[in-house]
């Protein structure tokens, strides 16, 4: 079993919620009503960041393609290779 840094009762609740979601418009709704449309995107732009790294391409060509800085996507490539494996479950790779 997973033991997370950052479970409590209240991210519990959250992840019960989003597990509650049935679909992709259930989620638009719920995401625009409990986030900013910037933390939307900025979760967007670090999958995306994350499917490229896997990929291949490079640090520099990903910051210039996505307008992410090279501080996101060096922190992106940390947690796909030290993280707690949740990029590779939604992107179909091997999670830890």
């Amino acid at each position: 079993m997973y033991d997370s840094k950052i479970k409590s009762p209240e991210t519990e609740a959250l992840f019960h919620a989003i597990l509650s979601l049935k679909t992709e418009e259930d989620c638009y709704r719920f995401f625009e009503d409990i986030c900013t449309i910037k933390e939307i995107r900025d979760i967007a732009q670090r999958l995306e960041v994350a499917r490229l790294l896997r990929s291949g391409d490079t640090v520099a060509s990903i910051a210039q393609r996505t307008g992410a800085s090279t501080t996101t996507v060096s922190r992106v490539n940390r947690c796909l290779h030290y993280g707690a494996g949740g990029y590779e479950l939604v992107l179909g790779g091997d999670p830890k």
